[in-house]
């Protein structure tokens, strides 16, 4: 079998069993009970079957994980420092990894239930409510690290993961152990201490969370430590030592576009919702929808200390969502002329009706008072 997953693509194959994670459940329910999870509801609605794979599927008795690495060629963190221009997560520079994983792992259930008679099989990729990280540990692909992420001593922490479950009863692999030891790099490098303490994520203060997850404006003191990042964080993935056992991606679906390696920001806040829908086809950037992504675009021209995005900034003030127009007024304080800034403010204010974004007016405002103009 593991011949066969990486004849199809995949660098890891292990085995392990439905009650293989004991104490993952009780984890996740007092994880649940801190809110830490921040407005992904999902998460509580689908705990019972995340709890217990046998919930998904009585009929489970074992659980394949497999995993594939998709690693950067250069430098993940090269992009942080031009500010005119967005960073996009390694992950979603290629194809959207849940269709490309989804079809290698039937292509291995396939060949699987080939060889028996009677085999019955699920595959999962992420979207399903299946404790990945955990069961991957338990199955030896990688220990879960202090950034909360799968690590493997032979992939590094590059991986997508998926797994396939079946009514056959395979022998399970060992476990992996931690091999973080010391180790703070991931902890450390977090621009927004999302960490409260090892192994422990809070999302609500994660910039992953944040631009993709979180549907609603993003809380202002995060707002500058985003930079430039406009879908997802890899800081905390970039910095792992294990990663020297890490390679490119192989599967040419997954290679990086060209056009996503550091798009302008200056094109990106011209793109109305039919481009930025055709920009971003088979990409998993294109899920979170134009205005989130659009708001997330503005946060990071606010934080460019670029005044030529002033221009294409003034031009969202009058977009059709709230989430849009509350960031176009707070980059576009931090990018144009106080003066200019307020002939703005005195044509676009008393249009406002949403109390988020007359809000960020009225904190911009009171921001620049005294504040010469430059």
């Amino acid at each position: 079998m593991q011949a066969k997953a990486r004849s199809l693509g995949f660098d890891i194959c292990r085995v392990t069993h439905p009650n293989a994670i004991p104490e993952a459940p009780g984890r996740l329910v007092a994880w649940l009970a801190t809110g830490a999870a921040g407005d992904m509801d999902w998460m509580e609605e689908t705990r019972e079957r995340r709890e217990n794979p046998r919930v998904l599927w009585p009929e489970v008795r074992s659980i394949i994980m497999l995993g594939m690495n998709y690693g950067p060629l250069g430098d993940p963190l090269a992009n942080l420092a031009q500010k005119s221009r967005a960073n996009i997560s390694v992950y979603a520079r290629g194809r959207d990894y849940h269709d490309v994983i989804k079809g290698k792992l039937k292509l291995v259930a396939s060949w699987l239930a080939a060889q028996q008679v009677g085999t019955e099989l699920k595959v999962f990729v992420d979207t399903a409510p299946v404790m990945e990280k955990p069961l991957a540990q338990a199955a030896g692909l990688g220990w879960i690290g202090k950034h909360s992420n799968l690590v493997s001593r032979e992939a590094g922490s590059w991986l997508f993961l998926g797994s396939i479950f079946t009514n056959l009863a395979i022998e399970s692999d060992a476990a992996e152990k931690d091999h973080c030891g010391t180790c703070r790099a991931c902890l450390d490098i977090c621009p927004t201490q999302a960490f409260p303490r090892p192994y422990v994520l809070d999302a609500r203060r994660c910039i992953s969370y944040l631009t993709i997850e979180h549907k609603g404006h993003i809380p202002q003191e995060f707002r500058p430590l985003i930079g430039n990042r406009i879908y997802g964080c890899d800081d905390c993935l970039a910095v792992c030592p294990w990663n020297k056992f890490a390679h490119a991606a192989h599967e040419m679906k997954l290679q990086p576009r060209e056009e996503f390696a550091a798009p302008s920001l200056a094109e990106l806040l011209r793109l109305d919702d039919a481009a930025f829908r055709a920009f971003f086809a088979g990409s998993p950037v294109k899920r979170i929808g134009r205005a989130r992504f659009l708001r997330n675009v503005l946060i990071a021209a606010g934080n460019s200390a670029h005044p030529s995005l002033a221009a294409p900034v003034s031009g969202k003030l009058g977009d059709e969502s709230p989430l849009v127009r509350a960031m176009a007024v707070w980059a576009l304080q931090r990018l144009a002329r106080r003066d200019y800034f307020e002939d703005l403010a005195r044509t676009w204010r008393a249009r406002e009706s949403d109390d988020a974004v007359a809000a960020e007016w009225r904190n911009a405002l009171l921001e620049g008072e005294g504040s010469p103009a430059s």
